[in-house]
């Protein structure tokens, strides 16, 4: 018996049902909400951690729209407030990675930016491990749970109580953590709050998850951040998240 994946016709319908365009919506919502904030000081707690939450959710919405839609519409009577709940919970797991996210934000402007060999490979760091990370088999694993929503709602059945969906929301989340972490390490050399690498970080998820070629996609974009982790050592302006604050203006 073989497992239905995202990339499969049937399922793939599901992201044109009310569910899921309403997921699409809010994240559409959530983009425009970024673009306002373009160009505003992120240095401060107060203004970092509402902001990265922000984009979190504008760039994990999209994939997640079709687990979404499959859940409410499979394992339970159709709900809205089933919904909400269930993307209640996977948005907790990723909102809650602002606070670390700040905390390397920190790092970044008063430990590596001021010297510039720190930068360059600290940038080069990143890209290794993102690529390291991409062609892993834990990311692999973490994928093919991401990839197989059909199989994921025959486990999520045997779920129980009240908080059954908060709970299937914050278990997948959690494989999708496992899944795009690196990526999103990615954006500490692109610049936190840049909206064009945002944006491309984004499409490599979707493409990831919910296409035929996703697990080659993964794949690619490991072996190309291994490649810019040595170009980065000879050109720092490929991190352009870790350069001098005076040549970032």
């Amino acid at each position: 018996m073989t497992t239905a994946t995202a990339a499969d016709p049937l399922v793939r319908r599901q992201l044109t049902s009310w569910h899921a365009v309403v997921v699409l919506v809010a994240a559409g919502v959530a983009w425009v909400g970024l673009v306002r904030l373009a160009g505003s000081d992120m240095t401060s707690a107060r203004a970092f951690i509402p902001a990265w939450a922000l984009m979190m959710t504008a760039m994990m919405l999209p994939a997640v729209a079709l687990v979404a839609s499959l859940y409410t519409r499979t394992i339970t009577p159709p709900s809205w407030a089933r919904q909400a709940t269930f993307l209640l919970g996977y948005l907790v797991v990723w909102v809650g990675t602002a606070l670390p996210a700040y905390g390397l934000s920190v790092l970044v402007q008063h430990a590596v930016t001021p010297h510039p060999t720190v930068a360059r490979v600290t940038g080069a760091a990143i890209f290794g491990l993102c690529g390291a990370y991409q062609l892993s088999g834990l990311k692999d694993r973490c994928l093919r749970h991401c990839r197989s929503p059909l199989g994921q709602l025959m486990r999520y059945a045997s779920y129980a109580g009240r908080a059954r969906d908060l709970r299937v929301g914050l278990h997948h989340a959690a494989y999708c953590l496992g899944c795009c972490w690196a990526l999103m390490l990615l954006l500490f050399a692109f610049g936190t709050m840049a909206l064009l690498a945002a944006l491309g970080l984004t499409v490599v998820v979707v493409l990831e998850k919910l296409t035929p070629f996703g697990p080659r996609v993964a794949r690619v974009t490991g072996w190309l951040a291994l490649v810019l982790a040595v170009a980065a050592l000879a050109v720092p302006d490929l991190a352009p998240g870790l350069a001098p604050m005076d040549s970032m203006v």
